[in-house]
């Protein structure tokens, strides 16, 4: 199967979305990135049939900043995410699964 098979849609023929973000994970800690120690072959084979961001770089080494610029698409100074216990003001600023629910995805978000 290439990557990003587009055979893989849904009845409106769109493509499946999965974003799956996680705190201090370089890209070597996941066997398919080339680590030698860890083996993660579920992570693996959703990488190895999507689209993986090998050269993808944090604006913001702190997590909830960090994900709200992932969910808005600005950076900090921007979003007003600062800190970890700041939220993004929805009313301001749409994020990316409300562009994508007005189009008919079904969204959510689950945390650990």
């Amino acid at each position: 199967s290439q990557p990003f098979d587009m055979s893989d849609q849904d009845s409106k023929g769109r493509p499946d979305v999965l974003l799956i973000v996680s705190d201090d994970h370089a890209i070597p800690a996941i066997s398919c990135g080339g680590s030698q120690m860890n083996q993660t072959p579920n992570i693996d084979h959703i990488g190895n049939q999507g689209i993986r961001f090998n050269n993808a770089f944090c604006t913001n080494s702190i997590c909830t900043p960090a994900r709200a610029s992932i969910l808005t698409g600005k950076y900090s100074h921007r979003n007003n995410v600062y800190t970890l216990g700041d939220v993004i003001d929805q009313t301001e600023q749409p994020i990316r699964s409300q562009y994508l629910r007005r189009t008919g995805y079904q969204t959510a978000v689950v945390r650990r």
